[in-house]
């Protein structure tokens, strides 16, 4: 059976515990209820956005302005990503059945193969920024070493054309094959295998079908709404490389290797309040929708959050220095 990602695996655990905020029981107790209206009116606001956009490139397919209108489409479609988070949690609803229904179709529409991200994600959250067991979700912002150029080229729409050799999709095709990565060794368990090879399969059979239709019809506008959407969420990775980036690994408090920001209202909604991320690390049982009200709770007893200017002051540094010294971090103040 599939677990919700929110608490450590009995058989991996570290003998060092997580620093927590202090919070009143009742107050934590009333955060962590959830409901579904939340869910419903994120997932409405979101599809008819998206519906809106995608129109909207249907009637701009074949002229100059499909390109920014596209752009708009992508950076929503990436919001989904959000969604396959929180629903991941299973917080974005009450209804386990509503949760899992809407993760699946994130999934997809992320290239997240559900089986091997949901049991990642776990061990992103047990382990975070852990070498050994390793957090395979924090490969960019933390154990990577990229140059400068490196970094900035991934906030390029398109870019990911060139890392196909490195992508969710070649990952997938080795899923769907039966090899078993890395990342299927570590962390999935060997009852969820076979499934994760099943849904890698249908995924595979999913795009061969939208490029056939895309055939059929003689117009590649299926691909472009459908398959590829992902290459171009670039304004995405503005805000979502924020959360690990140049931070300390190896550590058991989230303060040192986890960042908050603070976001505009359009992108807080895209980003469903993940700019929340410490406190989403510290307390994963609360809804997203509640962290601002976490926030005021906790606030402090956490860094300060940053805005993105901030943020990228202090990550842009890192990225140069890291490059040069493997064991550079930014270091954190902690409140007293």
């Amino acid at each position: 059976m599939e677990q919700a990602i929110n608490q450590e695996s009995p058989s991996r655990k570290s003998s060092k515990k997580w620093f927590k905020a202090e919070i009143d029981k009742h107050i934590f107790k009333e955060l962590t209820k959830t409901s579904n209206l939340p869910g419903w009116k994120h997932i409405i606001i979101f599809s008819i956005t998206l519906l809106l956009l995608g129109y909207l490139c249907g009637l701009s397919w074949g002229s100059w302005y499909f390109i920014p209108v596209y752009l708009a489409y992508c950076t929503f479609w990436g919001g989904a990503d959000a969604i396959w988070h929180e629903c991941g949690h299973r917080t974005a609803f009450k209804s386990r059945r509503l949760n899992d229904f809407f993760y699946y179709i994130a999934s997809f529409m992320n290239n997240f193969e559900p089986i091997r991200w949901r049991w990642s994600h776990k061990q992103h959250h047990n382990y975070t920024a852990s070498i050994d067991p390793h957090d395979f979700e924090v490969e960019e912002s933390i154990f990577s070493r990229p140059t400068l150029t490196g970094f900035i080229l991934r906030f390029i729409p398109g870019i990911g054309f060139f890392k196909l050799n490195n992508s969710l999709y070649k990952e997938i095709l080795q899923h769907a094959l039966g090899v078993e990565t890395k990342v299927i060794k570590e962390c999935i368990p060997k009852d969820q295998k076979k499934l994760c090879i099943l849904i890698s399969r249908i995924f595979v059979f999913l795009w061969i079908s939208i490029a056939l239709f895309s055939i059929y019809i003689n117009s590649l506008l299926p691909i472009f709404l459908f398959l590829i959407p992902k290459f171009f969420t670039s304004l995405n990775a503005v805000w979502g490389l924020t959360q690990h980036m140049g931070l300390k690994e190896n550590t058991k408090d989230h303060r040192e290797s986890t960042r908050s920001v603070r976001l505009n209202p359009i992108f807080s909604f895209i980003y469903w309040k993940m700019e929340y991320h410490i406190e989403h690390h510290m307390f994963p049982t609360i809804p997203s929708y509640n962290l601002p009200k976490l926030h005021e709770h906790i606030k402090d007893q956490l860094p300060k959050p940053q805005t993105l200017y901030e943020a990228y002051k202090d990550i842009i540094p890192a990225v140069i220095k890291k490059s040069k010294n493997p064991n550079y971090y930014i270091p954190v103040k902690i409140p007293a």
